[in-house]
């Protein structure tokens, strides 16, 4: 399998995972009328077929470890359930934040929900195998706290003028502690005698959001948290073949960036807790979708613009400072 040798190779592997980890929600943006249980569907086919694509392309050159296949193959079964672990607990985090994105929208979802799992994440990956400059680390994350302050603050300015309810800042706080919870699992699977390599642990977290998506995803159908009416699975067969397409490529568009990140994580002085944190980045992308081209903040007072536009600064000083950690 392929794994990075230098620090600037996987240090560009953590960038183009925070850009699909920050882009993927937008193709549920782009299937209107399609309820997102529906949807969610579509996504995990996606995660399965990002998987093996990734397995059978790097995960099966270069000359490092085991081939993807032989890796599956030799994995043993503690390192497999805890990523089907960590498939699991993401699966719970990200159902509650796609809700969030229904309700609230993606500038404010994807920066009060993924920037708390950024400082759940990196915390207690880095506890597990510390790496890097923890001064810069920490400190990097504790501006990122800042700017998710900010966001939320611009959001309450932004209800006042809209009258909506708080339930999805409510959705993505839990969906931030759970979803800052599932790395851990995914570091310790990829550690130890008998640990799959990322391409393999990619295919086994791929399974264990499957699994729990057949229990989850069926509750939400009988009882949605938006409050809508319940939903019915005719509705996927009825469904545009379009949004099905769309769907699929998020669910791959997500892999790719978490196969990105995992293959970072493994790279010399990275660290999981580094990886995790930029790849988390992904915050910034997301509000910048929605602030600038679904234009979500349109008609909100200048003073709630003026907090998102601090908020971008603050994200980017502090992913600079997680950048800069590995190298000091």
């Amino acid at each position: 399998m392929y794994q990075p040798e230098t620090y600037a190779v996987a240090l560009g592997f953590m960038i183009l995972s925070m850009l699909c980890w920050g882009s993927w929600a937008n193709t549920m943006k782009l299937c209107p009328g399609y309820r997102f249980q529906l949807f969610y569907w579509d996504y995990v086919i996606g995660l399965f077929v990002g998987a093996i694509a990734w397995g059978l392309t790097l995960g099966s050159s270069g000359g490092s470890g085991r081939p993807f296949f032989a890796d599956v193959a030799q994995s043993d079964m503690d390192h497999i359930l805890l990523a089907v672990a960590g498939g699991a607990v993401f699966n719970v985090a990200n159902l509650l934040l796609v809700a969030a994105i229904d309700i609230a929208g993606l500038a404010v979802a994807f920066p009060v929900g993924i920037g708390l799992a950024l400082v759940v994440g990196a915390v207690s990956s880095y506890v597990i195998a510390p790496a890097g400059n923890s001064f810069l680390l920490f400190g990097g994350i504790a501006i990122v706290m800042v700017a998710i302050i900010l966001d939320a603050a611009a959001y309450r300015l932004r209800e006042r003028q809209r009258s909506l309810t708080s339930r999805g800042v409510i959705l993505s706080l839990v969906s931030g502690v759970l979803m800052g919870s599932f790395y851990p699992f995914v570091s310790r699977a990829m550690t130890g005698d008998g640990s799959p390599g990322p391409y393999a642990t990619s295919l086994f977290f791929a399974i264990g959001v499957g699994l729990c998506s057949l229990i989850a995803n069926t509750l939400l159908m009988m009882r949605p948290l938006d409050g809508s009416p319940r939903v019915f699975f005719r509705g996927y067969v009825q469904a545009r073949g379009s949004w099905h397409v769309w769907g699929i490529l998020g669910g791959a568009v997500w892999c790719s960036g978490a196969i990105l990140n995992f293959v970072a994580s493994r790279a010399h002085v990275v660290g999981p807790a580094v990886s995790y944190s930029i790849g988390q980045g992904a915050t910034m992308i997301s509000a910048a979708w929605g602030v600038f081209i679904w234009r979500e903040f349109a008609g909100a007072p200048g003073r709630a613009k003026a907090l998102l536009a601090w908020m971008f600064v603050l994200f980017i000083a502090g992913l600079g400072a997680i950048a800069l950690a590995p190298v000091f």
